[in-house]
């Protein structure tokens, strides 16, 4: 028979994922060792190892449980059955707020998802696929004439790279936090969305 689980199994294991996470951020998955991280988890390797099979398992866990957290958010905001502008806008207000609370994990899966196989990498591109699907919908409910004309995907991506890349350049310790950014690029993709005609997709 199975031995199950211990009690905070799962919560032990949270801690890893964010202390492999801070230093895959830091220096890089390929620079960082498994001794490393259960140092700094104050735990030894076989009880790391206990938690997660290898140093890869803990890449896939870190991406996929931060793109399946995207997705959840999708679904959260979808839920809220919000009239078009209100919906898009509370979709870059939650996403930002979750880039920011999970600013080493959307490193690690923008930087280092390449040392992933070929299968974990197409599961976490289908997760992604559905969240910049549900943006593309989003910006059609705003604009639903540049569906027709197939502009409104390539403006979900020119609004994920507004909001992907945000930390590249704000500090955590800056004047400005991910909160007070939000709005900014909501009001900068609303004010540009506006301009944007049916003809420019020819």
């Amino acid at each position: 028979m199975a031995r199950g689980r211990a009690p905070g199994f799962d919560a032990s294991r949270d801690q890893i994922l964010a202390q492999a996470a801070r230093l895959f951020a830091a220096q890089g998955y390929a620079g960082t060792s498994m001794n490393q991280v259960a140092e700094a988890c104050a735990v030894s390797k076989p009880t790391l190892y206990h938690y997660v099979r290898d140093k890869h398992e803990l890449l896939v866990q870190i991406c996929e449980t931060h793109v399946q957290g995207l997705a959840a958010l999708v679904a959260e905001v979808k839920g809220q059955d919000l009239a078009p502008e209100p919906h898009l806008r509370a979709l870059i207000a939650r996403f930002m707020q979750a880039y920011g609370e999970a600013q080493n994990e959307h490193r690690v899966l923008t930087e280092d998802v390449k040392f992933l196989e070929g299968a974990d990498q197409e599961r976490l591109l289908a997760v992604e696929r559905q969240v910049v699907n549900a943006f593309a919908e989003a910006v059609a409910a705003v604009r639903p004439e540049l569906q027709a004309a197939k502009l409104h995907k390539p403006l979900t991506m020119l609004l994920f790279g507004m909001i992907n890349w945000t930390f590249t350049w704000l500090k955590p310790d800056g004047e400005l936090s991910y909160d007070s950014v939000a709005p900014m690029v909501a009001d900068l993709f609303f004010g540009g969305l506006g301009a944007v005609g049916r003809s420019q997709a020819s």
